[in-house]
């Protein structure tokens, strides 16, 4: 019996369309189904009903990108004394290079392509800007996002990243991201009124919410302290100040690329590598873990490349294959049909686009945040990727001392010969590996 013959019945003029397609579906016919398509489409109702998850999936994965790591580019605009409207269009340009590649290829080859910030470089430029003239950091953007582009379209990312051992990878990330950690617990001491009290609180609420939906962590322990912040006036150093945030669209501010050999070392190098090591290779293996194997790697990775290279005069420091954002819309939580969570990643990239636009207003609202409150939830929002780090370093036996020298010199953010401590941190280490193991040999 086929949905045509069903469609013959009495009954039929008592059935809904849906209710027609459901009994066909579960109705053992040998022919194909002859029906028109309007009698089988579900409604738009339905079909909203049904992506419901998927976009909400998407919205998630924003919020927890810009709760926690675009509090990161705050950090770093502040120690390069960028303007505002430098810093608000350095926010619009990696949301709106987020938005147009996840859009875009999720559209295109339907999977969820999620994208993000350099978020580890975002930390290394924390430090990195207080020393290189932002003439010259725009610069070694351009170069960082330029290698990224000729690795992505000459296929040579899986030969690269098998030249540096994974572990000094893992290690060279969890030392950057360490003393963003440590700066959880040593706001603690500040003599800011009620700034102690502040980071008490958010790190129980950090706990609570992780324990009960470790999902929305970061954004409700962010929500916990605007609120004690608000209505305490917790951490509060400007305390009687109004705040005046006025919504309108960002106007990207282009910047003069100067091109500059130390800043290209210094700052150039590990942002590139940093994108590949801990977003780009972690994000791959996301989307491969969720069962989405045939995920072409290559355009993915030159797609980010190429974007980068168009926004960084804007102040882009690098856009990439997202990893722990990724994990939220590639997995059944998204939608249960793997086929279908593509929508996810067109919504996070949708949401992306819409915050970005209005960048100079975001920037705004959270310049107002208290210092204690900031860094509070950008330490607790990279535990997860400081614990990961820590744990991939140390899964060789024969690589443990060699990652270990890695994250310690990585950690102790030296400055030598124009070069940051994330350049020495994966040389000493690959020197270090290469001589350890020889001598093991």
């Amino acid at each position: 019996m086929n949905l045509y013959s069903i469609r013959q019945t009495d009954t039929v003029s008592k059935c809904s369309a849906r209710q027609i397609y459901t009994k066909a579906m579960n109705t053992p016919h040998s022919t194909p189904l002859l029906a028109p398509a309007n009698a089988i489409k579900p409604g738009f109702a339905a079909t909203a009903a049904d992506f419901f998850p998927a976009v909400l999936a998407g919205l998630i994965a924003v919020l927890i990108s810009y709760a926690g790591p675009m509090l990161l580019i705050l950090r770093a605009a502040q120690s390069a004394k960028l303007t505002t409207a430098q810093t608000s269009s350095w926010i619009w340009a990696i949301s709106i290079g987020s938005g147009l590649v996840g859009v875009w290829m999720s559209w295109r080859h339907k999977i969820p392509v999620i994208c993000a910030w350099n978020t580890p470089g975002a930390a290394l430029l924390v430090t990195g800007l207080a020393t290189v003239p932002y003439h010259q950091a725009i610069g070694a953007y351009l170069v960082a996002a330029a290698a990224i582009w000729l690795i992505g379209i000459t296929g040579i990312f899986e030969k690269l990243m098998a030249k540096i051992p994974k572990s000094l990878c893992a290690a060279m990330l969890a030392g950057i991201l360490f003393r963003f950690g440590v700066d959880v617990f040593a706001n603690a001491r500040s003599e800011v009124a009620g700034a102690p009290w502040l980071v008490t609180a958010m790190f129980a609420a950090y706990l609570i919410f992780k324990r009960r939906s470790a999902r929305y962590a970061i954004v409700l322990t962010l929500l916990s302290g605007v609120v004690l912040w608000s209505a305490l006036g917790w951490g509060d150093s400007n305390q009687g100040q109004s705040i005046a945030v006025q919504l309108g669209l960002t106007m990207p501010v282009w910047t003069t690329p100067e091109f500059s050999l130390s800043a290209i070392i210094s700052l150039g190098l590990p942002l590139a590598l940093l994108c590949l090591t801990g977003q780009q290779v972690p994000g791959v293996a996301v989307m491969r873990a969720a069962g989405y194997e045939q995920a072409p790697t290559s355009k993915l990775v030159s797609a980010t490349g190429f974007v980068s290279i168009l926004l960084a005069p804007f102040g882009s420091h690098g856009v990439n294959l997202a990893a722990i954002t990724a994990a939220i819309c590639t997995g059944p939580e998204a939608h249960q049909q793997a086929e279908k969570r593509w929508v996810a990643g067109v919504a996070c990239g949708g949401f992306y686009l819409l915050i970005g636009s209005f960048a100079g207003s975001l920037t705004a609202l959270f310049l107002h945040l208290p210092h204690a409150l900031v860094t509070t939830v950008a330490g607790l929002a990279l535990l997860g990727a400081i614990q990961n780090g820590l744990v991939n370093a140390m899964q060789e036996t024969t690589e443990r001392e060699a990652a270990l020298i890695t994250f310690i010199v990585t950690a102790s953010n030296i400055s030598l010969l124009g070069l940051g401590s994330a350049c020495w941190g994966i040389v000493l280490g690959v020197i270090s590996y290469y001589l350890l193991r020889v001598k093991a040999k």
